[in-house]
């Protein structure tokens, strides 16, 4: 509860006391997710993507792969970023994770110098449906983004203004980019600090991609194995520092794990290589399930051998 408080305002507090209930409870998978999602918010990216595929193995469910994804693109890995697109499995990813996770794969496609790729890539449907949803501003801003790299200017305009008209929430900052555009200069230092802050951090950019929690998850955690456990420790209070040895044990191999994963190099991609998944992709709409790296994804195993070795 307190990293959910902590997490906009204070992000390194936030990770401070994630890491305090890892320490306590580090088979939870709630607490790994949480732990992740700190780190990620405080810029500590390797850990941020050690404890996220974690927390995926634990519960089975892949949730923030965009936020995996942009991790490896702060990381200055661009190509995992595309590659953890590619291997995403749509049918099991909800729309909003999809269109981050589109986002993020155009923003590395930037990053590695493919700028019409990028464009190409949020081509969507969704871009231009008529129903908002809560990711369709920043899907917009994205794509306008995107366009005025290529020197798309008054395409740029347009799509800043259709992204400021749905941004309701005020998640991006459209308004300004067009008052920008539009060679509007608002007086004050502190405003104009404030604003180009505000750019440099926007949709497409590492660092931003909204970082929420697994409420079902949260609300629905189930006893495990290590709920006996912790019966039992009363029992037997001589085991409780062998337990924790191997916790800090079995952390330790996750994110060597999760290092090591996220080191495997990719094959170089150049402008012309946008594959025919991806043009697939931006025919259909939605990412691309074509095979590539791993994405931290498969059955939990969190307990079920750490209990044999306790009893």
């Amino acid at each position: 509860m307190a990293t959910g408080q902590l997490i906009d305002e204070d992000p390194a507090e936030a990770l401070a006391h994630a890491l305090a209930a890892r320490r306590l409870a580090s088979r939870i998978a709630a607490v790994r997710e949480a732990v992740g999602l700190a780190a990620y918010h405080a810029g500590e990216w390797q850990t941020a993507i050690a404890e996220l595929r974690t927390y995926h193995r634990m519960s089975g469910l892949q949730s923030h792969l965009a936020v995996l994804a942009d991790c490896e693109r702060a990381l200055g890995r661009p190509e995992r970023a595309i590659d953890l697109f590619r291997g995403a499995d749509r049918e099991k990813l909800d729309q909003a994770v999809a269109t981050e996770l589109l986002i993020v794969a155009a923003g590395a496609r930037g990053d590695l110098g493919q700028k019409d790729a990028a464009v190409a890539m949020l081509q969507v449907p969704e871009l231009t449906s008529e129903t908002a949803e809560p990711w369709t501003a920043r899907l917009r801003y994205a794509y306008a983004d995107a366009l005025l790299a290529v020197g798309r200017r008054d395409e740029a305009r347009e799509w800043f203004s259709r992204a400021a008209d749905v941004d309701t929430e005020g998640e991006t900052d459209a308004a300004e980019r067009l008052l920008e555009l539009d060679g509007v200069v608002i007086e004050g230092d502190e405003e104009d600090e404030e604003s180009a802050e505000a750019i440099a951090s926007g949709p497409g950019a590492p660092g931003a991609v909204p970082a929420r929690p697994d409420a079902d998850l949260a609300g629905d955690t189930e006893p495990t194995a290590d709920a006996d456990a912790d019966e039992d420790e009363d029992d037997d209070e001589g085991d409780e520092g062998d337990e924790d040895d191997e916790q800090d044990e079995h952390y330790e191999d996750d994110e060597q794990d999760g290092a090591a994963v996220a080191a495997v190099p990719s094959d170089d991609l150049t402008d012309d290589e946008l594959t025919d998944d991806e043009a697939s992709t931006v025919a259909a709409g939605t990412p691309g399930d074509d095979s590539g790296a791993a994405t931290g994804g498969g059955e939990p195993t969190a307990s079920g051998g750490s209990d044999t070795a306790q009893r």
